[in-house]
């Protein structure tokens, strides 16, 4: 009871700020609005408005604040008409109409899966191998580390031009750009995991003269799997921004980053705010169902209880 309610205290908290936010931001819009519509407002020149702050234009209309939550394209749309968009976008739309978030959702959570895969694996490879190999420790890791310094959103567009070359379209571009956002937190946290026995650990496999890969599968790969769970709730989630980033250059014309993408070409910042929601309740979702394979593979080891 006191999780939920400290949860709640910070959404109310949060809720508060927001509406309070759309005030100021949309103010000189809803008074433009309301002037064109024979409103008398403070002051009455657009240029002179334009030239004011926000704050004190809502000190002189007190009368227009209202109006800011309401506003059809809003800079900052209020949290109602974020959730209404939510409901009409996914329970009022069926699921096949290229307006439901559910369909677009899908899109981006079928390359997100493959690219988590993709990732997943090829981070786990490469954790075995930096743990067993001095050679690849020295040589690979700095490599993963600079990889990731390179901006994604520059490097997106080279991927997908690159693959298009070579007739590679569809899902695999977003899904390797998925892998490479999510294949380092894996290699990272299951290097750290590998390496987790300590010495006497080590030492009582060697006493009882067990070998390389006994001690791998009974003792390095058991330890590491608490390291793993975490790096990989991470991993999924930057893999599902690789998939919406992997989306923007190609033009796509399904999934969350072509809803963003659409809601940017026409100023409907509503539509934007609703497919962010949408990509961030998608993530609680699979960081979720992550927890609960996890807290099951640990119970069944004997790890938690």
């Amino acid at each position: 009871m006191k999780q939920v309610v400290a949860i709640l205290t910070v959404v109310v908290v949060i809720v508060l700020v927001w509406y309070a936010a759309c005030v100021p931001m949309n103010i000189k819009g809803v008074l433009t609005e309301l002037e064109r519509g024979g409103a008398e407002v403070q002051p009455p020149s657009g240029s002179a408005r334009r030239d004011m702050s926000e704050i004190g234009l809502v000190l002189d209309n007190g009368f227009a604040i209202p109006s800011t939550w309401a506003q059809g394209k809003p800079r900052l749309p209020s949290p109602h008409q974020v959730s209404a968009e939510l409901w009409d976008t996914t329970v009022g739309k069926k699921i096949t109409s290229k307006r439901s978030l559910i369909y677009h959702g899908w899109v981006t959570l079928s390359a997100t899966m493959l690219g988590f895969v993709i990732g997943t694996g090829l981070g786990i490879l490469l954790a075995v191998g930096i743990v067993h190999s001095r050679v690849m420790d020295l040589s690979v890791m700095p490599w993963a580390i600079v990889s990731q310094t390179i901006p994604i959103i520059a490097l997106a567009p080279m991927i997908i031009v690159v693959l298009f070359s070579v007739g590679v379209q569809g899902i695999i571009p977003k899904a390797i750009i998925s892998a490479y956002l999510s294949f380092f937190p894996v290699v990272v946290g299951m290097v750290k995991g590998l390496r987790s026995p300590d010495a006497m650990q080590l030492d009582l496999l060697r006493t009882y003269n067990a070998s390389q890969s006994q001690g791998f599968w009974k003792l390095r790969l058991p330890a590491s799997m608490p390291y793993l769970f975490a790096s990989l709730k991470i991993g999924v989630a930057a893999s599902l921004v690789g998939a919406i980033v992997g989306e923007l250059p190609t033009g796509a014309v399904a999934g969350l980053g072509a809803r963003l993408l659409a809601g940017s070409y026409y100023g409907q910042t509503v539509q934007i705010w609703s497919a962010l929601f949408a990509a961030a309740v998608l993530a609680a979702c699979l960081v979720g169902l992550l927890g609960l394979i996890e807290r099951t593979v640990l119970r069944k080891m004997g790890m938690a209880r």
